[in-house]
């Protein structure tokens, strides 16, 4: 085999290598008719300075098949949740403080320090705090029965609008 065909081959492994491992935005599943998940969703918004996390709410159809690949009751509305590599076959679900701190992670300072400080508390706990607000989630932050529409900057980072 002569160099410059070999050179071609790894160029075209290199070319495959890159479009089959691109890099797939996190989407955030939500409540939408939630205040406390809307308020969230905002928070993000505002700090997503690179603008990775795309949206949909769980009472979407999308989310709804997501969901039933996983084998989640779509009815169950008590958690916030991150997909990631959305649609490929190693997708996964993040939930409950897991799905927060991922979140806290990816955004600007100082929410991935604060982020790695609240990962060191057992998980256990972690879930429990969360599951304590997510109980009482509507009556402290209200609910609505329509869900906000995001401003047009943002319009395209919601897959179910």
């Amino acid at each position: 085999m002569s160099p410059a065909s070999s050179g071609e081959k790894i160029l075209v492994l290199r070319t495959c290598y890159s479009l089959r491992y691109k890099p797939v935005p996190p989407l955030l599943l939500y409540d939408g008719v939630c205040g406390l998940c809307n308020r969230f969703v905002q928070f993000i918004l505002r700090r997503d300075r690179h603008a990775i996390f795309r949206f949909a709410s769980l009472q979407s159809a999308l989310a709804a098949r997501i969901l039933s690949r996983h084998g989640v009751d779509p009815t169950h509305l008590d958690t916030v949740l991150v997909v990631l590599n959305h649609e490929r076959p190693d997708e996964q679900l993040l939930s409950r403080s897991d799905a927060a701190l991922f979140v806290l992670r990816q955004l600007s300072d100082p929410w991935p320090a604060i982020s790695s400080l609240l990962h060191l508390a057992p998980k256990f706990l972690r879930n429990a705090a969360y599951n304590l607000i997510a109980r009482h989630r509507y009556r402290l932050f209200d609910r609505s029965e329509i869900c906000m529409l995001p401003r047009d900057a943002d319009h395209s980072r919601f897959l179910d609008l």
